[in-house]
């Protein structure tokens, strides 16, 4: 990842970590152990709590833009205590690219599924490459963000179909009109929202999901998914999707989401599965 983000320390439960201008101290239970660089956490702009929410200046609670990957998006605070960016996501984008750019001048533009696709990162690094991105999320707060974000980068104006709807429910209707695609990007979340107001569990949820969206794929089709749920380590992911959509083990890598300190030490922030497809 480039010098937008950087992890800064961990320890005693927490990660210390610099978006663009900003440094941020946030919980993260995985993260033991002491903390190496104590002064730097003195410095922290912003801090959250799970109990009082953001703390720091005024000034610094304000959006701020970071560059990632020669894309820019705007950070905000939010009530979850997140920022706008899972910066673990920026290792998967020279791969994305790489997909899709094996795949244009084929039959045009390659068609991609991005399914709880949050602020962008994703979608922008895909049609910068040359892909039609259908990006779907749940929230209309946060696409309107993603588009925000698509602005920002230059890239309002690439073919991108912004969907506000629930991940399962969108991706049967696609099924009912035939729809099909290159390619499917995919970070479903430990708990959510279900149509109708059901719940959504990763658990319960997520191979379901898996089998109705690969009916949407073609042939050759790539597939990426991520996910940050515990349970949901390198070879459970490999073996849900590979077994899901039909593919040999040899077809499907994995391995875990990390970030590491700027003193070498690895983070593990969830896992990956891949399928790079036939082009």
């Amino acid at each position: 990842m480039d010098g937008g983000h950087v992890l800064i320390d961990v320890g005693g439960g927490a990660r210390l970590e610099r978006f663009g201008e900003r440094v941020t101290d946030r919980p993260l239970p995985v993260a033991l152990g002491t903390r190496r660089d104590p002064e730097a956490w003195r410095s922290a702009d912003l801090r959250f709590d799970r109990n009082g929410g953001w703390s720091g200046e005024p000034a610094a609670r304000t959006p701020w833009p970071i560059e990632i990957d020669g894309m820019t998006l705007e950070l905000r605070t939010t009530e979850a205590g997140q920022v706008g960016l899972f910066p673990e996501h920026a290792a998967m984008l020279p791969w994305l690219r790489d997909r899709v750019g094996a795949r244009n001048g084929l039959t045009g533009a390659p068609a991609v599924l991005h399914l709880f696709a949050y602020t962008g990162l994703a979608t922008l690094a895909m049609v910068a490459k040359g892909a039609a991105v259908t990006h779907v999320d749940a929230a209309r707060s946060t696409v309107a963000w993603a588009r925000r974000n698509a602005d920002l980068s230059g890239l309002a104006d690439h073919p991108i179909r912004w969907i506000v709807d629930d991940a399962v429910a969108f991706t049967e209707r696609e099924v009912r009109r035939g729809r099909r695609y290159a390619g499917l990007v995919l970070d479903p979340p430990s708990y959510g929202h279900g149509p109708g107001g059901t719940a959504w569990r990763i658990d319960d949820g997520l191979e379901p999901l898996l089998a109705t969206a690969g009916r949407l794929l073609e042939p050759d089709a790539f597939v990426l998914l991520t996910a940050h749920t515990s349970e949901f380590d390198p070879g459970r992911l490999a073996s849900l999707l590979g077994g899901t959509l039909g593919r040999r083990s040899a077809d499907v890598e994995a391995a875990e989401l990390e970030l590491t300190t700027l003193d070498g030490r690895g983070l593990a922030l969830g896992a990956f599965a891949r399928i790079a497809g036939g082009a």
